[in-house]
């Protein structure tokens, strides 16, 4: 099986292949183990995502042979949800200048797909960001962040539960009901 590129949909850059050589294959064997090492190498950004995860560092020093600046930025900004951990996303998006990283990439569920059924796995100008908004745990992580902060600088208040449920209630009817 040979190795082949991988078209991206926002650049519409391909990803140069891995060559199959004894070292490529020895260490995709190593970083992706559950796979047979000509097909881990047949997408090479898949590849890439468990690399920057799982590789030594002698296996970086080969893999950067074959894969250029640009090859790896494209990597990075196509890398699947769920394989880099947030340590390795931080790491490499600060080799390559991206001080502070982008957001990792999410997987999202439901009705966040693209014309083709496939899921997205960050906002796409197809949702308008609406629903993706909702739903963005940074923003919300913030916002949580902010009241707790007044809160805290407002003092000790007693808190009537009863208003504390009717907004709460207002507020996911104006969210989630149709």
């Amino acid at each position: 099986m040979a190795a082949r590129g991988l078209s991206t949909p926002t650049t519409g850059r391909v990803m140069k292949p891995i060559p199959l050589t004894p070292l490529t294959l020895d260490i995709a064997r190593r970083i992706i183990w559950f796979e047979p090492p000509e097909q881990a190498l047949s997408e090479p950004i898949r590849f890439m995502a468990y690399a920057m995860t799982y590789a030594r560092h002698e296996d970086m020093r080969v893999i950067r042979r074959y894969v250029c600046d640009d090859d790896f930025r494209e990597a990075l900004d196509q890398a699947p949800p769920g394989i880099i951990d947030t340590r390795s996303w931080a790491y490499w998006n600060s080799k390559f200048g991206r001080y502070p990283a982008p957001s990792m990439p999410v997987r999202r569920f439901g009705p966040m797909s693209d014309k083709d059924g496939r899921a997205l796995s960050r906002t796409s100008e197809a949702d308008e960001g609406n629903h993706a908004q909702k739903f963005d745990l940074d923003d919300q992580r913030r916002v949580a962040t902010e009241n707790w902060l007044q809160k805290r600088a407002g003092g000790a208040e007693t808190l009537d539960l009863e208003e504390v449920r009717r907004r709460a209630r207002e507020e996911w009817l104006r969210k989630y009901a149709k």
